[in-house]
């Protein structure tokens, strides 16, 4: 039980940008300052890890959430809408930058994903958020292959196993059913390629 809780929470959504945005200046052929690096990073780490993070706690306080693992659709809607908001302001952002253009593929994606997952919740499917964002991360290297022509395979049957073993958890802890753990993989990793071929 400890295990499968470490696991969620170390690969909660809001973590995982932070974590690809790592992994990105790790494996990128362009040279990008460390100045920069820390830039984009802290930028992002407030944005998708703070912000929704204090915006939960509020929602937690004031009684509008029974627990800050949202467990209804209807609990996640306003922390949805409010990150959907907050990775299109990042993917537009990080579009400006001509070094760092193609992080605007892993926001914008992961932006689709949450609106089909938004839209999804009017059929009463509670999509996992986790496995979105595995399958996003998953879907971005390979988007991320795609523009620089260089192979990172040991990183995506990493990404892979590790959704593997994030997805055992969900289920273990009864936090998703089969369906709602692979709809949000594929969620995840087929609107990234959808967006890359779109822009």
């Amino acid at each position: 039980m400890r295990w499968h809780k470490f696991l969620s929470t170390i690969l909660h959504p809001i973590v995982m940008p932070t974590i690809g945005l790592l992994l990105y200046f790790f494996l990128c052929p362009i040279q990008i300052s460390l100045r920069e690096q820390l830039y984009f990073l802290t930028l992002a780490f407030s944005a998708t890890y703070v912000i929704p993070l204090l915006i939960l706690i509020v929602l937690r306080l004031s009684n509008k959430v029974s627990s800050m693992d949202l467990p209804s659709i209807k609990e996640r809607k306003v922390p949805l809408f409010i990150m959907m908001c907050i990775f299109l302001i990042l993917a537009k952002y990080f579009s400006l930058f001509r070094n760092v253009q193609d992080l605007a593929y892993l926001f914008y994606g992961t932006l689709l994903g949450l609106i089909a997952m938004y839209l999804i919740f009017f059929s009463g499917i509670k999509t996992s958020i986790h496995l979105l964002s595995m399958g996003s991360a998953v879907g971005f290297f390979i988007v991320f292959q795609l523009i620089y022509n260089i192979s990172v395979l040991p990183l995506l049957v990493i990404l892979i196993l590790i959704s593997g073993l994030l997805a055992s958890s969900r289920l273990y802890l009864k936090a998703h059913t089969p369906k709602e753990v692979y709809l949000g993989f594929i969620l995840g990793l087929g609107c990234q390629l959808l967006t890359y071929y779109i822009l």
